[in-house]
């Protein structure tokens, strides 16, 4: 069936939508509506007379489908909430007012917003986590399920949908900042936290602190400081702590308002790097990754049995300077354990989307900050490709791209769960890329489909990633079961019979690898061109950085030709799957 999407931004749910029809056989187009009325209605129409689809599924829609394209061709909009639910911040309600069990529904678009007849309904449950995680999560697995039994249903011509029952549909309005505000001196940690979450993506939380307007991101429980209500108590990796009413908070991000002005106006970044100096007076608490679970941290470390699991979880999957320190810092420490097999990831969230490009926009010299982000992520990456005394498996709970695609595939094996999208590639940022991917991932897929995936840049689904040797098994599993099910899966890999034999193995791969090309050669290839790229203050990337960062219209995408952009030859790098080893 030729299938037209179309949503506000290509974002995860999108994505997933697509790369699932497509696994499915559709014919799955896109078409961003953004930008003014005028221009986002032309596009639509425009691309509805090139596609000349059956059926337009919108994923995700902050605005309305033109009458008379709705009426032309059937259109289902997938709306966050369960049947009768309506309005535009149904998810963040959800979040903030604690609900356990939500669900998704595709409605037929009519002229009346979410009124439209039901195809289809999931539901899902809602744990303690943020907003844009479980959307990422449960939700999408919801909106997945739904959206996939519509278009089944109406791809046999027989189904009607049915009316909403009048006597529950509810409409509540949008989620305005006054109901989001934090009352900081009455408000417990439970009641903050709730807030927090609700906004952690988008659009945060307004409010006062240090003097100045902020919008705070995201949010985690402390266990044991306390202070006056309000007070900025500690930083520990990049958040700072906030007293509540009954106890504490740890911020992971905040962002200055557009209106104030100055270069990193609207650019979200870690709440001790947009403070600077105000917050020079705080002690820095880090928190041991084998340290209590009880305790925040966003790099933990445990061990069962000869499995050890090194979990990490950065704000949009984002990789900093001083976040791949820590990563490679406590890398190496798990490396010194005892164990037969160390599992890289293993969270519900992202696994990692590369570079930080809000840190390196914020920075006073973003190719400088640009260069120091990829080297340190490449040494995180060399540290996993020559680990040679214990097998790595990187577990893949939620989305990766890019360097996060990269670092992913320098282990032994890759697993990943049910609903994970991944995109291996670098191009949509203008960038040639680097994590040694020209040795990483021709050796996976072979050079033909390894040039295939860069240049193209789609994303892909975990089926097709299995399919293609992108990934060696996907898990299904909840996302709350995720943790659980890779924990067993590895005990068992580290105490089978054949574990010795395959390290053996692959110690043995390596050194044939390293003699027929260096992954010192790899790595001095691709930081070459990059480094053009990034000393070039023409060059794409910097506009489409500062764009991506900034959420404004994406500037033309460079020719795949255009210098720096040219593939390289990928027909080196051993050609065999790391679970060959």
């Amino acid at each position: 069936m030729r299938i037209l999407l179309v949503a506000s931004a290509f974002n995860s749910l999108t994505q997933r939508v697509q790369a699932e029809l497509q696994d499915r056989g559709h014919q799955a187009a896109f078409v961003l509506a953004a930008g003014g009325a005028e221009v986002r209605d032309a596009a639509l129409r425009d691309a509805v007379r090139a596609h000349r689809p059956e059926l337009l599924v919108a994923p995700m829609l902050t605005t309305a489908i033109p009458d008379d394209v709705w009426r032309a061709v059937p259109t289902l909009i997938v709306h966050p909430g369960p049947v009768g639910d309506r309005g535009p911040s149904s998810l963040d309600r959800a979040v903030q007012e604690g609900a356990r069990r939500w669900g998704v529904t595709v409605l037929q678009a009519t002229a009346e917003m979410d009124g439209g007849d039901v195809w289809a309904t999931a539901g899902c449950d809602l744990p303690a986590a943020g907003k844009s995680d479980l959307y990422r999560g449960e939700v999408a697995d919801a909106a997945l399920d739904a959206v996939l039994l519509a278009v089944v249903r109406f791809g046999s011509g027989t189904y009607r949908p049915l009316p909403q029952p009048a006597d529950a549909v509810v409409t509540r309005p949008y989620l305005r900042q006054e109901q989001r505000r934090i009352d900081w001196s009455a408000d417990g940690t439970a009641a903050v936290l709730r807030r927090l979450r609700a906004a952690d993506s988008r659009p945060g939380v307004l409010d006062r602190l240090l003097g100045e307007d902020w919008y705070l991101h995201g949010g985690h429980p402390e266990g044991a400081l306390t202070g006056p209500p309000g007070e900025l108590l500690a930083t520990r990796a990049g958040a700072v702590c906030r007293a509540t009413a009954d106890g504490a908070v740890w911020i992971p991000e905040l962002r200055a308002p557009r209106a104030r002005g100055g270069r990193t106006a609207g650019v979200k970044l870690p709440a001790a790097v947009a403070l600077g100096d105000r917050v020079a007076g705080l002690p820095e608490l880090p928190a041991a990754p084998d340290g209590p679970e009880r305790e925040w941290k966003d790099i933990c470390y445990r061990e069962e049995g000869r499995a050890g699991f090194l979990e990490f979880s950065f704000p949009g999957g984002a990789m900093s300077t001083a976040h791949c320190a820590r990563l490679l810092a406590a890398y190496r420490q798990a490396c010194t354990r005892p164990t037969s097999v160390l599992v890289l990831g293993g969270g519900r969230d992202f696994f990692g989307n590369g570079i930080h490009l809000n840190v390196i926009e914020a920075a006073a010299d973003p190719a400088a900050e640009s260069w120091a982000n990829l080297t340190a992520m490449d040494d995180l990456v060399e540290a996993v490709l020559t680990t040679t005394d214990k097998l790595v498996v990187a577990a893949l709970g939620g989305n990766a791209a890019a360097g996060g695609v990269m670092l992913a595939l320098a282990a032994d094996e890759v697993w990943c769960r049910t609903g994970v999208v991944l995109n291996p590639h670098y191009r949509l940022m203008g960038l040639y890329g680097s994590e040694f991917w020209t040795y990483s991932l021709p050796r996976r897929v072979g050079a033909a489909a390894a040039r295939r995936l860069t240049e193209r840049a789609q994303p892909v689904s975990a089926a097709a990633a299995l399919r293609t040797g992108l990934v060696d098994q996907v898990v299904a599993a909840a996302p709350q079961d995720f943790r659980s099910v890779v924990a067993r899966q590895a005990g068992r890999l580290a105490s089978g019979g054949g574990t010795q034999g395959r390290i053996a193995r692959k110690k043995e791969a390596r050194e044939r690898d390293e003699a027929v090309r260096p992954l010192a050669a790899y790595r001095e290839a691709e930081l070459a061109v990059m480094r053009r790229i990034f000393d070039d203050p023409a060059a794409p990337y910097h506009a489409l950085r500062a764009a991506f960062v900034r959420k404004q219209p994406r500037p033309p995408l460079p020719d795949a030709a255009a210098p720096g952009m040219a593939q390289p030859d990928v027909t080196t790098g051993g050609g065999r799957r790391n679970s060959d080893v």
